[in-house]
């Protein structure tokens, strides 16, 4: 199936990336208060953003409610090309935008690949981020994870590990979260998680649409133009192009 309608909107982004070149591109947009039209600052780093568990019991939602843009991600916590998305891809633009108030970030996490290779280090890292959810530490662990993720056939993210890195957040550690870690407390969640990542994927993928997935405001980047989520520049581009034109956006879907 060829999807021209996202073929135009994800090379306006790519072109407008090649023309602007070094320095320039889309000015960010001013985040205003929806009820007095005051702008609102920025927030300042991670630990300031707002993060909370969705009403289905298993969408992670990070920043700022009333963002116009919403990009919604299937990861899971063993893929490594979820780490290269995360650490030299696009997720640090997409992050950037969320400081800015520009975009709200969503996470289904999944944990398929301990079955495809064997061992429980994908559940671990689940159930060690609902737990920093719980202390609202989501996004900043979330980050050590990726930038410390072991080989993907290593089954690295054991117990002592996934402590050890939560040590490098600030106010992380404690006896109620490593023993949340050491006793998988949110195993039913880590399920939850599973199966709506699943379930995510329809009839076409009853296993699941793959990791990483974006959709942006409801509305999935199909498998053929997941490329723009590796680019930084142009995932930036697209991501402001959407918040300006989200019409032209939800109608390419």
């Amino acid at each position: 199936m060829v999807h021209r309608g996202f073929a135009a909107v994800v090379a306006a982004a790519v072109i407008g990336v090649s023309a602007a070149g070094c320095g320039s591109g889309h000015r960010p947009a001013e985040s205003k208060d929806g009820a007095t039209g005051a702008p609102r600052p920025a927030y300042s780093g991670l630990s300031q953003v707002p993060e909370r568990l969705g009403s289905d019991g298993t969408t992670i939602t990070v920043g700022d409610p009333s963002a116009p843009v919403a990009v919604h991600l299937y990861e899971d916590p063993r893929c490594p090309v979820c780490k290269e998305f995360e650490t030299t891809g696009g997720a640090p633009r997409l992050r950037a935008a969320t400081l800015r108030r520009e975009t709200r970030t969503q996470y289904t996490l999944a944990s398929f690949l301990d079955g495809r290779l064997t061992g429980s280090g994908s559940e671990k890292a689940v159930n060690a981020l609902r737990a920093a959810l719980e202390k609202g530490r989501f996004a900043e662990y979330h980050d050590v994870l990726y930038a410390h993720q072991p080989a993907e056939s290593v089954d690295g993210f054991t117990d002592a590990y996934l402590l050890e890195l939560a040590g490098r957040v600030p106010g992380l550690r404690g006896p109620d979260f490593d023993s949340a870690v050491r006793s998988m407390k949110y195993r039913s969640f880590v399920t939850r998680s599973e199966k709506a990542y699943e379930k995510a994927g329809g009839a076409q993928d009853p296993k699941g649409p793959g990791t990483p997935t974006a959709e942006i405001n409801g509305v999935r980047v199909p498998g053929e133009y997941n490329g723009v989520l590796f680019d930084g520049d142009a995932f930036s581009r697209l991501l402001a192009d959407i918040r300006s034109n989200p019409g032209a956006w939800r109608d390419a879907g």
